[in-house]
């Protein structure tokens, strides 16, 4: 089998790029030492090397099936499920209090990483139920926390968010799903929700919905939003099971790719003896799902990176042991065939596969450092640089993913095509990326119309002062050269803010963001440009001291992508940035009459 991380990638991005010893120096970490880190990596790593990755395939052609009383998965999900809960990684990162092992994020991101490459579906469960057990921990009252929290930790409860209503996707402030205020301060929930990952399953006891509804007579937007706990099963603080909450599965949904994953239609008291329990304020549901929503978006990114990243190893390893044609210079009919890694245009395909997958990956661990800091050291500017770049961590690597995927496939040719190679799920399962925890349209609108003006902009000068940083440490001539082209496109991309900053002041909104998209792909490109510009450095740092060398060309390999990156990839913002700072109208004004 395909490794599921090149390892030296991943070691070179904790220690040498993200400075991961460095966290020890916090008093929240200072029990950790590398060995403890890499002893919890290793185990991660075994984990879903063995009972992740064997089923992956299996898991995808054999989806969940409902008989109209119960779901059945295949048994190795609920295998792997307890492999991973057994290991204490729903908790990882919390207080040993809390049964935790007091990570990192940064190191619980990177064991997450192994689970992605390895089986995103399955692993799913485990994300989503780690994700709301954390804002149950966060906003819940201390009898919600003793009843749920504890068995969601241990892998006796999953989790789930229900948002999405039939009638009702990103325009959230439109749902109709109603709580109604009984006398013991529960709620009567009415309503149903759609595309609910993990809604039904037989993997867990008891299935703990995260619900936005609108309290009866709550006014109509956002503001009348409000989160439930809302159990499958009516649940007690000690923890046995009373009967049916009345959460009825309406039915599975058949999707394009994480077919591991069930995907349901969830009906709330359809027998009006649904109860549900307020979490935190009335009227402040989305401030809440958001919190499980941005890391989320996190994971997403994470995951596309995963999916690309594993279909990347697999083309490569392809590439280096299929012997196919000779290189364009030999004319002998008689010479022996190359491996396809050989030719030009395949080394093409493959370095821009890395230098996707690769910075996605350390985009990814750089968001995790950013918590790491808030939570860990008290840094706020931290959080306010976090809150500016999730938009890019959630879209990069779901936009550029599935592109690498693309080339994954093509590098296979007709083989890659076939559901005898991995690389075609890998492409089915990352389409839904771009889509899930806010499409990349809204994450775009996110980003231009909200993230870049928050707190006075400072999120932008935080991420402009840490590319200074990067720069200012460059020494090696050749990079140097690459620092210079970088730094003609970060202006264009900076006067390109600008421009849309003032047209947004003026109130020019619609033009301001009509090209939305643009932008985000814009910035995008910008942040993964300055983290090759980091690694590249970081590379050429650790290349002078190393005498081995098979070290020596994976950092070369690394200067490389970097060059790849920044020569072939970040010109694009010139013309991005033309189309921007026009206010080009094109796509605005086509008319639906027109189509």
């Amino acid at each position: 089998m395909t490794q599921l991380i090149d390892d030296k990638d991943l070691n070179f991005l904790l220690y040498d790029v993200f400075k991961l010893e460095q966290l020890t120096e916090l008093e929240r970490y200072q029990e950790h030492d590398k060995t403890t880190f890499d002893s919890i990596l290793d185990t991660a790593k075994g984990i879903a090397t063995d009972y992740f990755a064997p089923h992956n395939a299996k898991a995808d052609q054999h989806e969940p099936t409902f008989d109209g009383k119960k779901v059945e998965t295949i048994a190795e999900v609920k295998t792997a499920w307890k492999q991973f809960s057994d290991a204490g990684l729903l908790c990882a990162q919390h207080d040993y209090d809390a049964g935790g092992m007091q990570l990192p994020i940064l190191v619980n991101m990177a064991c997450n990483a192994f689970f992605m490459s390895a089986n995103p579906s399955t692993v799913a469960y485990s994300f989503l139920t780690a994700a709301a057990a954390n804002v149950i921990q966060a906003f819940g009252t201390e009898e919600q926390k003793h009843t749920f929290v504890p068995h969601m930790f241990s892998g006796r409860f999953s989790g789930t968010m229900a948002l999405t209503e039939p009638d009702v996707g990103s325009s959230l402030g439109d749902l109709t799903t109603k709580a109604i205020p009984q006398a013991d301060g529960s709620y009567r929930i009415k309503g149903q929700k759609m595309f609910i990952s993990g809604g039904d399953q037989d993997i867990t006891e008891n299935i703990v919905h995260l619900v936005l509804a609108r309290i009866q007579d709550a006014p109509q937007g956002v503001k009348g939003i409000s989160l439930f706990i809302v159990p499958k099963f009516k649940t007690r603080a000690d923890g046995p099971l009373d009967e049916s909450n009345d959460v009825q599965l309406a039915g599975l949904l058949h999707k394009m790719g994480y077919r591991g994953t069930t995907s349901t239609v969830l009906s709330f008291g359809e027998n009006d003896n649904c109860l549900g329990y307020l979490l935190g304020e009335a009227g402040h549901g989305l401030k809440y799902m958001f919190k499980m929503m941005n890391e989320a978006r996190v994971g997403v990114g994470l995951g596309a990176a995963m999916i690309g990243y594993r279909g990347y190893l697999e083309s490569l390893n392809y590439a280096k042991n299929r012997p196919q044609g000779r290189p364009v210079a030999d004319k002998d009919p008689n010479s022996k065939p190359v491996n396809i890694i050989e030719h030009s245009d395949v080394k093409r395909m493959l370095l821009t596969q890395k230098s996707y997958v690769e910075a996605s990956l350390a985009l990814c661990l750089f968001a995790a450092r950013l918590i790491d800091e808030h939570q860990a050291a008290q840094d706020e500017e931290s959080a306010i640089l976090l809150d500016l770049i999730t938009p890019v961590v959630k879209s990069f690597p779901s936009a550029y993913g599935p592109k690498a995927n693309d080339l994954a496939i093509q590098v296979l040719g007709g083989a890659g095509y076939t559901r005898e190679y991995p690389i075609e799920q890998c492409y089915r399962d990352n389409r839904l990326n771009p889509i899930h925890e806010g499409t990349y349209g809204i994450q775009s609108l996110d980003l231009l119309g909200r993230k870049l003006w928050q707190h006075n902009g400072k999120g932008l000068s935080l991420l402009m002062q840490r590319i200074q940083k990067t720069l200012s440490e460059i020494q090696d001539h050749k990079l140097a050269e690459l620092a210079e082209t970088f730094k003609k496109h970060l202006a264009t991309v900076q006067k390109t803010t600008q421009v849309l900053g003032q047209a947004l002041h003026q109130s020019r909104v619609e033009a301001a963001l009509a090209n939305s998209g643009l932008y985000l792909d814009m910035m995008g490109k910008t942040i993964i440009a300055w983290l090759w510009l980091e690694m590249a450095n970081q590379a050429q740092l650790k290349f002078v001291s190393s005498d081995y060398a098979e070290d020596q060309q994976f950092l070369t390999g690394k200067m490389q992508a970097a060059q790849y990156f920044i020569r072939w990839e970040l010109p694009e913002v010139e013309h991005q940035a033309q189309l921007l700072m026009n206010f080009d109208d094109t796509c605005l004004n086509m008319q639906p009459e027109w189509f």
